[in-house]
């Protein structure tokens, strides 16, 4: 969690800043494979050089970005667990809670889908 104590130090209100921290906390215990890094000045995992997963702060909600083929893979998924998205990112709103299944399917998606991808980002 050290990468992240300066992004989370930057989160005024204090409950955003505790479920961001968890979150992250999670991914971090669930995939300790997974290498957490700040870029863009956002939180984010990435596995062999590749993204798969990033997270970002809004006054209304965390935002989880699986990048737009977990998006559409889990469109069906991510509305039925009550949130909203765009091409790029899941809206969680702060009072909402969190699904942490609808997130580690996600993350699997990622990681098993990107194996063989030498980029950064898919093309």
């Amino acid at each position: 969690m050290e990468v992240f104590a300066e992004f989370l130090a930057k989160i005024d209100d204090p409950q955003h800043r505790g479920r961001t921290e968890e979150v992250l906390a999670w991914v971090i215990n669930k995939y300790p494979n997974l290498i957490p890094k700040i870029a863009w000045n956002q939180p984010m995992f990435t596995d062999h050089g590749t993204y798969i997963i990033g997270f970002s702060v809004a006054k209304h909600h965390l935002a989880v970005a699986p990048e737009i083929a977990g998006i559409n893979h889990f469109s069906d998924e991510i509305v039925q667990a009550g949130y909203d998205h765009t091409k790029q990112l899941v809206r969680i709103k702060w009072d909402r809670p969190v699904d942490y299944s609808l997130l580690e399917r996600m993350i699997e998606f990622n990681i098993l889908d990107k194996a063989d991808c030498s980029t950064f980002w898919r093309k």
